[in-house]
């Protein structure tokens, strides 16, 4: 009988506690911290006013208008992401965060935007294909896919292996500068952010080869699953709304890789 009235108070004590979680998430007293990167645009950065701006900054604060939640936000330098989000600073990581390759390390969201690592050149340069990159200074952001990629055996190795040197950034924006200062020769990069600091200026473009392919979500801790899923449940009305499209076309350089509420042909497979 003792074994018996246990196990109800523990269940018991279970139901309460799940319903107490699950009404946090529901009552407009909940503060949602939204981890990003502060300097990648156009999906999260500080702008010049020091506001924070971008894609990713703007739907997550729609998240939390749907539910009647506070923003916060959370900037950090990429590289502190995962010590950021296990200390608890932040919620999840909302930055064009790459879903490939790292599905097992995090709870992850639907995917909300394909993307493209491409190979970045002044227009006169006499690079032409990848192949034209031996012997050339590269430059990439640290712990990004392009960084992963030219760092993959299974990736592109073999051809970062051929470059003079693998120069690497803290932040694409620092890179992007040194490549029109000339301090390096071309710049592995993502596509919808180079588009972004190709924005106003003349005389750069890609390589016609693409490095590799990706898609962003949303990354959580493991064992946050209603939080991730009333997430996703927002992007649905979000995008059923046409608050989604409201938002992407904002961001022009991205808005042909937003893949929510399309279907695969309907997104841009590369530039």
């Amino acid at each position: 009988m003792k074994k018996k009235s246990t196990a109800v108070l523990l269940g018991a004590a279970l139901l309460t506690v799940t319903s107490f979680a699950m009404s946090v998430f529901a009552e407009d007293t909940f503060v949602f911290k939204h981890g990003f990167d502060l300097d990648y645009p156009p999906y999260s950065y500080i702008d010049d006013e020091g506001n924070t701006s971008g894609f990713d900054v703007e739907m997550a604060q729609a998240v939390c208008d749907y539910y009647g939640w506070e923003y916060e936000a959370v900037p950090f330098n990429w590289d502190a992401k995962d010590a950021e989000l296990n200390a608890g600073s932040c919620d999840c990581i909302w930055s064009g965060f790459t879903m490939n390759g790292r599905e097992d390390d995090y709870l992850w969201s639907k995917a909300y935007s394909d993307n493209t690592q491409m190979i970045m050149v002044a227009s006169d340069s006499d690079i032409k294909t990848l192949a034209d990159l031996a012997g050339k200074t590269v430059g990439v952001q640290t712990s990004t896919s392009a960084y992963d990629l030219l760092n993959d055996e299974e990736g592109q190795a073999e051809l970062c292996s051929t470059f003079s040197s693998l120069e690497v950034y803290e932040t694409y924006t620092i890179a992007f500068n040194d490549l029109k200062a000339g301090a390096i020769d071309a710049l592995a990069i993502d596509v919808t952010s180079g588009n972004f600091l190709m924005s106003g200026e003349d005389g750069y473009e890609y390589l016609d080869e693409a490095l590799g392919s990706e898609q962003y979500g949303i990354g959580f801790r493991k064992e946050d699953t209603e939080l991730c899923e009333k997430v996703n449940a927002a992007l649905d009305a979000l995008v059923a709304d046409g608050t989604y499209d409201e938002i992407g076309q904002k961001y022009p350089e991205i808005y042909d890789y937003l893949c929510l509420g399309k279907d695969a042909e309907d997104v841009e497979p590369e530039s």
